[in-house]
């Protein structure tokens, strides 16, 4: 069976792009191919790559901007402006094919959406645990709505999982609906109303042996 195109948007440091291999096996596990997607500029460009891709997975990174309420603390980057523009270039390109958002990723498809975001939800909402490991967190429970795409896929409750972000989100966006929360009330997931978006606030990637089945449902939605 054909392995479905999947791009994978990546970092950007110092004019170089970076991608986690954790991403490249999580989809080549799940039977997508794997596809870094180029930081062009120009939406022609760009529109002309996606037509190469059947869904589109949004990667963990750097702050965001849109929606944002308060201001970043000090130990959070900004996303450079090469970033910002060729992620939100291929998510305007990919309006019909699936997509998964993970960390930054979620929060990307939030703010899309119309939604907003706390600059640093541990400073901005009294009682909000660490949920960045540089900032001494571990990993937590969510507990995963009993209706929802997530809950069906994993087939559990709860899941423990591990935590990177500083920012949360704060109002979901129009079409969009949270799934899954940890005890804390942080979001730690949304799907849109019509099923074709997913974000997760933690790393799947990096817990394949309890999400292996997460990104196969990814994978089998963009062949299908």
């Amino acid at each position: 069976m054909a392995r479905p195109h999947i791009g994978i948007t990546t970092s950007y440091e110092k004019g170089s792009q970076h991608l986690a291999h954790y991403y490249v096996l999580a989809i080549e596990a799940a039977g997508g191919l794997p596809l870094p997607v180029p930081m062009v500029q120009d939406g022609e460009t760009m529109t002309n790559f996606a037509a190469l891709l059947d869904g589109l997975l949004i990667t963990g990174g750097p702050a965001i901007m849109d929606g944002l309420i308060g201001e970043l603390p000090t130990d959070l980057d900004a996303p450079d402006p090469i970033r910002d523009t060729a992620d939100k270039l291929i998510y305007a390109a990919m309006q019909d094919q699936p997509v998964l958002g993970i960390c930054y990723g979620m929060q990307f498809i939030n703010a899309r959406h119309g939604g907003t975001i706390y600059a640093d939800v541990m400073a901005q909402q009294p009682g909000t645990a660490a949920h960045s490991s540089s900032r001494g967190g571990t990993t937590h429970p969510i507990e995963i709505a009993s209706e929802s795409r997530l809950r069906e896929v994993l087939n559990r409750p709860t899941l423990n999982v591990n935590t990177y972000h500083v920012q949360a989100v704060a109002q979901v966006g129009t079409g969009l609906r949270a799934v899954a929360h940890s005890d804390d009330g942080i979001v730690e997931a949304i799907e849109s109303i019509d099923g074709r978006e997913i974000g997760v606030q933690f790393h799947p990637e990096r817990m394949l042996d309890q999400t292996l089945a997460f990104f196969q449902d990814f994978v089998d939605r963009c062949r299908g």
